[in-house]
């Protein structure tokens, strides 16, 4: 289970850091649009990639040895706060707000900028493929049959445009360790991309459940 990382922090210290690093990223994502976006003049480019540059290595002067991977309580949810698509510190998430139904649905309103353009004005494909991978994930996961993703298979219906959109899942059927998840991405003008995915519960996963079971003791939630 390399990457997950049990800390028991308190609610408290859950909250704080919560207060603390979410408006710091979010003015890192501000960061990389107005990257994109900026039309100042070159001298002003230069003296922003100076001070940039002098706050990157102030940040570095102490860091983890690799990335975040997912924290999580004995009692609490997993915090996966370096995940690219919810992560509360990965500038490079949106991020999405997940809502969850134990009946095995999900679903998010959420926005994407700038950063996120593929064709002009458009999502870029890959990017459509990345939130679908987590929303379906999700639904098993909410369904109580988390698992890895074992294929996922996507069908453009539209191009999805920039602005606000939302994203549906919901399980469609189980068979043992393997979920099968469906959901699409709606736009302003209906589904955009539909997806198909299949979740395998992994033996160490299995394993680790099947410990805690025996512990009687709650199980993580090693896929949040």
């Amino acid at each position: 289970m390399s990457g997950y990382v049990q800390d028991d922090i308190s609610e408290d210290e859950l909250e704080r850091q919560r207060s603390l690093y979410g408006p710091f990223t979010q003015s890192v994502r501000e960061l990389v649009d107005v990257t994109i976006r900026t039309l100042v003049d070159d001298d002003e480019i230069r003296r922003a990639q100076a001070e940039i540059e002098a706050i990157t290595a102030r940040l570095r002067e102490h860091q983890l040895d690799g990335p975040y991977g997912v924290r999580f309580s004995r009692t609490g949810r997993g915090r996966p706060w370096g995940n690219t698509v919810v992560g509360l510190r990965n500038p490079a998430a949106p991020p999405l707000v997940i809502e969850h139904d134990p009946s095995g649905r999900a679903w998010s309103d959420f926005h994407l900028g700038a950063a996120y353009e593929g064709p002009p004005s458009l999502v870029h494909g890959g990017v459509s493929a990345l939130i679908l991978d987590q929303l379906l994930g999700e639904a098993a996961g909410a369904g109580g049959k988390p698992g890895m993703t074992g294929t996922l298979t996507l069908t453009y219906r539209q191009g999805t445009p920039l602005g606000d959109l939302r994203a549906e899942a919901w399980i469609d059927r189980v068979e043992g360790v393997k979920t099968w998840a469906k959901g699409h991405i709606l736009g302003p003008d209906g589904v955009t991309v539909e997806a198909e995915g299949v979740f395998i519960l992994p033996r160490w996963a299995r394993e680790a459940i099947e410990a805690q079971d025996d512990d009687g003791k709650p199980t993580p939630s090693y896929f949040e």
